[in-house]
């Protein structure tokens, strides 16, 4: 049997030319599964959840990590995008959606890359996001989880572990089921 890690390097392997001609990316360490969680003690006290959508704050992996941690308690969804993606455009109706119907048992969350804040607001008000999102203007982030490209998206059951990933666009039906398969499991 492939191992999860194996397996997600030999899907972002093939998948490298794919991703490439179409929103490319960088490079990075260790998947998050391969990762040694960190203790709740080190969440700081104030929260990180920007509490206005529109706040783009700058995150760093650090902080993101962190932010992961103070969200346990509520399954997470985090969507990793760009204004300039035309995947991530294709896929931002189906999130705007998902988000409105589920936003109160699943926490949503953006990460903008390599991006500008103007750009990236533009593209939010265009399709009527209503969850927050991060701003990461190098990559930061997707790059030190383990993946390249965009869109990506990360699903974290209730306690902070990340269950499943996505790499390319969500469809309908792919976003339904990866959120219902987080909600019974919280259940």
């Amino acid at each position: 049997m492939v191992s999860v890690p194996l397996r997600r390097t030999l899907v972002a392997l093939a998948l490298l030319g794919l991703l490439a001609a179409s929103c490319g990316g960088g490079s990075g360490g260790a998947p998050v599964s391969d990762r040694v969680p960190l203790p709740a003690s080190n969440a700081t006290k104030a929260q990180l959840l920007p509490t206005d959508a529109m706040a783009l704050p700058d995150f760093d992996l650090a902080k993101y990590e962190r932010l992961v941690i103070q969200l346990r308690g509520t399954p997470l969804l985090v969507n990793v995008w760009a204004s300039w993606c035309g995947p991530c455009k294709a896929e931002a109706p189906y999130l705007a959606t998902a988000a409105k119907t589920y936003g109160d048992r699943v926490q949503f969350l953006g990460i903008d890359i390599l991006d500008s804040r103007d750009s990236a607001r533009g593209f939010m008000a265009e399709f009527d996001w209503t969850y927050p999102s991060l701003f990461d203007a190098t990559g930061a982030i997707r790059d030190g989880l383990g993946y390249i490209g965009q869109p990506l998206t990360l699903f974290y059951d209730s306690s902070g572990a990340l269950v499943s990933d996505w790499i390319g666009a969500l469809t309908p039906d792919v976003l339904s089921k990866r959120i219902h398969q987080l909600l019974t499991a919280a259940s």
